[in-house]
């Protein structure tokens, strides 16, 4: 378990570090002086505990900047200023704690955070996903969330249920990984055949987008999409 803890202030950091170490003997601490810094940590956090009010980028918008690439990591909200509870829901935050945080409180939220990550970890049992990078940032993206992904701007962009993940790379390995439920309509577009609501000659039409569906691809696409139909009605 790794639990990051973002907060300008030394001491409010050094504080929540031996909290959480008294509260999790065994997780690994991390600790951010800035946003900044947090968003160029490399590693995966499990929980972040997160101040608000920060010179430079404050932690609603980090945790916006987290959430574009990571659905999972649990936010915590440690701050002085109450006003911004509200804004907590837009990034899907565990929790908010005003500041000083109580103990017992504390101890509550992060036996709940525990709990939301096992229950996700046990949902995520067994699923095919792979691991892209953007510079030092990896991101581990399950196939069956992902909706198409698309070449723009010399990146590959992966929509998926939740979040739009980009990164450098060549939509052939994409397609390589991805698997034999996933198409290629163009060579700026793969897709997953699960989230097709309608096509016709020219475009796919997905639960989340649309993409262009190259003519010479038509016929292929068509066949490839029954097999894909026939094989769920077999299971």
């Amino acid at each position: 378990m790794i639990v990051g803890i973002c907060d300008d202030e030394s001491r409010i950091r050094d504080i929540l570090e031996n909290k959480v170490r008294r509260l999790m003997p065994q997780a690994r601490i991390v600790k951010f002086s800035s946003c900044d810094n947090l968003l160029l940590c490399s590693m995966r956090l499990d929980i972040l505990l997160l101040d608000i009010q920060m010179p430079g980028m404050d932690g609603m918008q980090a945790a916006r900047q987290l959430r574009k690439n990571d659905s999972q990591v649990q936010i915590i909200f440690v701050t002085g200023a109450e006003e911004y509870v509200y804004d907590a829901f837009d990034v899907d935050a565990l929790n908010y704690l005003v500041k000083p945080v109580d103990d017992e409180k504390l101890e509550a939220v992060l036996r709940k955070a525990e709990e939301r990550i096992q229950e996700l970890q046990a949902d995520n049992a067994g699923r095919a996903s792979i691991t892209v990078t953007n510079g030092k940032v990896h991101t581990r993206v399950y196939l069956d969330d992902i909706v198409y992904a698309e070449v723009f701007n010399r990146k590959i962009v992966i929509h998926t249920t939740t979040d739009d993940i980009e990164y450098y790379g060549k939509m052939s390995e994409l397609q390589d990984m991805a698997g034999e439920s996933f198409f290629r309509p163009h060579r700026a577009y793969l897709i997953n055949m699960k989230y097709v609501e309608r096509y016709d000659s020219s475009h796919i039409y997905l639960e989340k987008g649309q993409v262009t569906m190259a003519k010479q691809n038509y016929k292929c696409f068509v066949e490839s999409y029954m097999k894909y139909s026939m094989r769920g009605i077999g299971e």
